[in-house]
């Protein structure tokens, strides 16, 4: 797969979330992780890694969005259920990409937004949780840029 992106959250408070995105992130191939203004301890975060992403996998904390460093030629992405935002499957994934989920309980803030080059969302009846919400934008990517054989015509998979 060519290019490279980096995923993390914003105001994120639940160590089993950041976990669970963490540990995805690494599976999928991110090339760093990142959080801004976290509410939550790095040590718990730990607890819920079950793959040792954090041996694997750059780990960035900012203390506010002014805060955020990005490669050159980046861009950033936010994950957030906006009226106007791109749905996941029309949206084309940039090669260098930096995704910016939100909190739990809360979105991704109008700060960051304004920083944002492109704005996502999954099309579904209501937000899932944070963790679910990555994987599925990481999946995507996955898709897009991976070298599959085309899906077939019948059920199943390919003969």
């Amino acid at each position: 797969m060519r290019g490279y992106f980096g995923i993390g959250v914003e105001g994120i408070s639940k160590p089993m979330n950041v976990g669970n995105l963490l540990r995805s992130a690494h599976s999928f191939g991110a090339s760093f992780f990142f959080t801004v203004n976290p509410t939550v301890d790095v040590h718990g975060m730990r607890s819920s890694d079950t793959s040792d992403a954090f041996g694997h996998l750059p780990f960035y904390s900012f203390d506010k969005v002014s805060d955020l460093v990005l490669p050159m030629k980046t861009s950033l992405v936010a994950v957030e259920f906006l009226p106007d935002a791109v749905e996941l499957p029309s949206f084309r994934h940039p090669q260098q990409a930096v995704y910016v989920l939100g909190p739990e309980k809360g979105n991704v803030s109008d700060e960051m937004l304004a920083r944002c080059d492109y704005t996502l969302k999954i099309p579904m009846k209501f937000c899932v949780n944070v963790g679910v919400a990555g994987a599925l934008v990481m999946y995507d990517r996955l898709l897009s840029f991976g070298r599959f054989a085309e899906r077939p015509v019948h059920d199943g998979g390919p003969e």
